[in-house]
C-alpha cells in the first residue's frame, strides 16, 4: 500500500500522520503485522486503515525508542508497550498516532456538515453545552465538531480507567477557545474521575480537526 508519513507538533507533542491509497493495498500489505491473522476476518477498508494506524504507531513509538508494534487488545484497543500510552486515530484515508510517558488521546475528524450537525447534535452535546458552543463565537459546526472530537480524544486516553462504554454524556464541555476543549467527567464514565476535569488542544487543517488530550487532569 502506497504511503506518506509526516508529522506536526500539538501541545507539546509530536504527532505522526500517515496519508495512504488504499486503492493499492493487498493482504500481503499485513503481512509484518505480528498479529496480522487477527484481521482475516475485516473488510479491505478496516485493514487499510488499521495497517496506516499501526504504520503511524511503530513512527511514534521509534520516536521513544521502541520498536513493538502494538498488537490488539480484547476491546480492539491498541496494545502499547510497558510504560508508553498512546493513541491512533483514522479519518478518510489518513491516519494519527501520538504515544507518550502520560495518559494520551488523539481524534481526527472531518468538520461536520450542516446536515450532520442538525442530525448529531442532541446525541453529542446537552443544551447547557450548546450554550456553551454557541457562546465560544466559533461556527456552529466547527464548535459541534470539536466537542465531538475532544470528547473521543479524553474517552481514548482515560479508557483504561472505565470498564463500559461511555456515552457522550459522561463528559461535559465546560470551557472552549481557539485552542482548548475544557472537559469535564461524571461518574457514567467513571467514579474515579467524576468532577476532574481535563483541557483537550485543538487545531484546524482545511476541514480537519485535530484534537489532543496530553495534559494531566484538573480537580475542581
Amino acid at each position: 500500500m502506497k504511503t506518506h508519513h509526516s508529522t506536526f507538533p500539538l501541545a507539546a507533542h509530536l504527532l505522526h500522520r500517515i496519508d495512504f491509497d488504499s486503492q493499492t493495498f493487498t493482504d500481503a500489505d499485513l503481512l509484518w503485522l505480528p498479529h496480522h491473522a487477527k484481521l482475516q476476518a475485516a473488510g479491505r477498508k478496516r485493514k487499510a486503515e488499521h495497517l496506516a494506524g499501526r504504520l503511524a504507531a511503530l513512527h511514534a513509538l521509534q520516536e521513544h525508542g521502541s520498536r513493538q508494534i502494538p498488537d490488539i487488545g480484547p476491546h480492539r484497543q491498541p496494545m502499547w508497550p510497558d510504560g508508553f500510552y498512546g493513541s491512533i486515530s483514522h479519518c478518510g484515508t489518513t491516519a494519527l498516532a501520538v504515544v507518550s510517558r502520560e495518559p494520551v488521546g488523539v481524534d481526527l475528524e472531518t468538520c461536520f456538515s450542516e446536515a450532520m450537525c442538525e442530525e448529531l447534535t442532541n446525541g453529542i452535546i446537552t443544551p447547557e453545552e450548546q450554550r456553551m458552543l454557541h457562546a465560544s463565537g466559533l461556527p456552529h459546526s466547527l464548535a459541534l465538531t470539536l466537542a465531538f472530537s475532544a470528547k473521543e480524544s479524553a474517552f481514548k486516553a482515560f479508557s483504561f480507567m472505565t470498564t463500559d462504554l461511555p456515552g457522550f454524556a459522561s463528559a461535559q464541555v465546560v470551557a472552549l477557545d481557539a485552542q482548548h476543549v475544557t472537559l469535564q467527567f461524571s461518574s457514567t464514565f467513571s467514579p474515579t474521575l467524576a468532577g476532574q476535569r481535563c483541557d483537550v488542544s485543538w487545531l484546524q487543517r482545511g476541514q480537519e480537526i485535530v484534537t489532543l488530550l496530553a495534559k494531566a487532569l484538573q480537580p475542581v
